[in-house]
C-alpha cells in the first residue's frame, strides 16, 4: 500500500507549469504522489497547456491563465505553492535584462503576496546556481557560501534578480510568516526537453541523434554538477514538505561534477559511440549569453539531510533526454 502524501486532498499552484521542471512536477504529483490532489497549474497559454497536460485534464488538474505577474491576492483555498515562472534563455538576459529583472520581481511579490492571502502551508522558489556567481576553484558550494557578481553587467539580470527574489521569499517569512523556502537547481534536464532548445545540453544531444560534430564555442572549462528532472521534483516536494521556512536547499547531483568539456566527451563517447567529433569555434560565443568560466560544485549536504537522494546519473540523463527528443522529433514537434 503506497504511503499516504502530506498532498493528499490539497490544493498546488504550480507557477511556469508547461516549463520543463512544472510538467514533471505536476505529473510526478498527479500520477504517483497524491492523485487525490488538485493542482492549479498557472501559465500564460492556456492552449499549450491544454496540449500538454491533455491526459490529466479532468482528474485533478485545473489550469489558470494568467501573466504571473498579474496574480492577484484572491483566497482560493491553495495549500502549497511552487513558483517556477522565469526567463530561462540566456540570450535573454543580455537583450532583454529589464524584462528579466521586472518579471522575476514582480511576479514573486505577486505569488507571496497570493500566499499570504491564502495563508499556504508552505511555498517552495525556485532559484538558480547562478546566486554564487562564478567560483573559481573546485571547492564545495554551501548554502552560505559568499557569491560576487558584477552588478554592472547585463548578464547579471538573471542572477541578481534570483538573489532579491530569494530575499523577498525571506522577508515574507519575517514580516508575514509566510513559510517560503529556496530552493537553488543547478543545471537540470532529461525527457521534457524540447527538441530545438538552445542550452548546451540540448545541443549535445541534438548532435549525437543527428550524427553531427559537437561544435564548442568555448573551451568548454565551466564545471558544473547537473540534476535529473525527475530528482529535481523530487527534492521540490521534500523542502515544500520538510524544508524550513526562510531558508534555502542546495539540490544536485554531486557525483555529476564535470567539465563542459569532458560532458562532451562522455556524449561523444559513450552516446554517440564514436560516430562523432568534437570541434572547436571560439568566436562563435561572444554575444550569446553564456555565463561566465567558472567552477561550481555544489553540495547538496542540506537537502539531503532531509531525506533526499539523487537517483540518476549523467549519462542515464543524457539517454533519457534523447529518448524523449526523438519521440517528438518523430510526431513532428520540433
Amino acid at each position: 500500500m503506497k504511503p499516504a502524501s502530506f498532498l493528499d486532498g490539497k490544493k498546488i499552484l504550480v507557477t511556469g507549469a508547461t516549463g520543463l521542471i512544472g510538467k514533471a512536477l505536476i505529473r510526478k504529483i498527479l500520477t504517483e504522489k497524491a492523485p487525490s490532489a488538485k493542482v492549479m497549474a498557472l501559465v500564460r497559454n492556456r492552449e499549450k497547456a491544454e496540449r500538454c497536460f491533455s491526459d490529466l485534464l479532468g482528474s485533478g488538474l485545473e489550469i489558470m491563465a494568467c501573466d504571473v505577474c498579474d496574480l492577484k491576492p484572491a483566497d482560493l483555498g491553495v495549500d502549497y505553492i511552487v513558483h517556477g515562472a522565469s526567463f530561462t534563455a540566456s540570450k535573454s538576459f543580455v537583450e532583454t535584462p529589464v524584462d528579466v529583472i521586472a518579471c522575476s520581481i514582480r511576479g514573486t511579490q505577486r505569488v507571496l503576496d497570493f500566499a499570504a492571502a491564502n495563508h499556504a502551508k508552505g511555498v517552495v522558489y525556485l532559484s538558480s546556481m547562478e546566486v554564487y556567481g562564478s567560483p573559481q576553484t573546485d571547492d564545495k558550494v554551501y548554502e552560505n557560501s559568499p557569491a560576487y557578481l558584477d552588478t554592472m553587467q547585463a548578464r547579471s539580470s538573471y542572477p541578481e534578480s534570483k538573489r532579491l527574489c530569494e530575499n523577498l521569499c525571506a522577508s515574507y517569512f519575517s514580516q508575514f510568516q509566510v513559510p517560503a523556502k529556496v530552493i537553488r537547481l543547478t543545471q537540470t534536464f532529461g525527457e521534457g526537453v524540447a527538441y530545438r532548445d538552445n542550452r548546451v545540453f540540448a545541443e549535445f544531444a541534438r548532435c549525437a541523434i543527428e550524427g553531427k560534430d559537437i561544435v564548442l564555442k568555448s573551451k568548454g572549462e565551466t564545471k558544473r554538477n547537473y540534476l535529473y528532472v525527475g530528482d529535481a521534483a523530487e527534492a521540490i516536494l521534500t523542502v515544500l514538505e520538510k524544508g524550513r521556512g526562510g531558508e534555502a536547499y542546495n539540490a544536485c547531483n554531486e557525483d555529476t561534477y564535470c567539465s563542459i568539456r569532458e560532458m562532451a566527451d562522455l556524449v561523444v563517447n559513450e552516446i554517440a559511440k564514436g560516430k562523432i567529433a568534437i570541434r572547436y569555434d571560439l568566436d562563435g560565443g561572444a554575444h550569446s549569453g553564456y555565463a561566465p568560466v567558472l567552477k561550481m560544485n555544489l553540495s547538496s549536504e542540506k537537502l539531503r539531510s532531509l531525506g533526499w537522494e539523487a537517483t540518476i546519473g549523467l549519462k542515464m540523463i543524457f539517454e533519457r533526454m534523447i529518448e524523449s527528443m526523438i519521440k517528438e522529433r518523430a510526431r513532428g514537434a520540433d
